[in-house]
């Protein structure tokens, strides 16, 4: 098929259905892994964190293998693998409930959560020890120290690197069309077998990418001149 069209894929209402499709799929999987990811991640910091150093080996063996191991490999295991191994009535049940968009969610969420957890803990340790002295001179316990004076200051340390790795993981989300969710990329793919609109379907894909990945960086951009008291004073 010769020439440049695109509306030959934005103009035919089944492939423009496809991919808003997609697209929906797609933010529904990241937003997913990436909320298990920082609900993780905390978890993982508050055992770093602790007076018991019994977990510290643990945490370290899962970012390790998690930052060390490519996210696709991981994915498959989880959904060649893992999800094999899983009792008839559960596998039966998430193969009705889209188990690979689940195991997507949870194969990105894991993943994420080690540069998550470690992003933390850099901000966190970024924090002055002195703040933690000044915080129990006024009164505060560990717990409250914590809550009310370090860990504010090192989340707002760690949000560049933060931003960064959620923007990596929104692209990452492409890596589930391995496993055959229906998210964005599969949708161009699905296109690109129907339409034969080879360069004008991977040109749309590319765009939507980057756009969206541009709408999160400068979310994450935002965010960081709000937390920041002294930028927000210069803009």
């Amino acid at each position: 098929m010769s020439g440049f069209d695109l509306s030959a894929i934005l103009g035919n209402p089944e492939y423009a259905a496809m991919l808003l499709h997609g697209i929906e799929m797609t933010f529904i999987i990241y937003a997913g892994s990436w909320s298990l990811a920082m609900a993780l991640a905390l978890l993982l910091l508050g055992i770093r964190l602790s007076p018991f150093r019994f977990g510290d080996p643990l945490v370290a063996a899962y970012v390790s293998y998690h930052r060390n191991v490519p996210t696709l490999v991981q994915l498959m295991l989880w959904y060649f693998g893992i999800f094999t191994l899983m009792p008839n009535g559960v596998a039966t049940w998430l193969a009705s409930h889209n188990a690979e968009a689940i195991f997507a969610v949870i194969g990105l969420g894991l993943c994420q959560a080690a540069y998550f957890s470690e992003d933390l803990r850099s901000g966190v340790r970024s924090v002055g020890p002195g703040q933690m002295e000044a915080a129990r001179a006024l009164g505060h316990g560990y717990v409250s120290a914590m809550r009310f004076v370090i860990m504010p200051q090192g989340v707002r340390n760690a949000l560049p690197p933060l931003i960064n790795h959620s923007v990596s993981l929104f692209k990452n989300s492409s890596l589930a069309v391995v496993i055959g969710a229906s998210e964005l990329t599969h949708a161009v793919k699905e296109i690109e077998n129907l339409s034969f609109r080879t360069f004008e379907i991977y040109l749309i894909g590319t765009v939507l990418y980057l756009v969206f990945s541009l709408v999160i960086m400068s979310i994450g951009a935002y965010l960081s001149m709000r937390a920041d008291p002294a930028r927000s004073a210069r803009a």
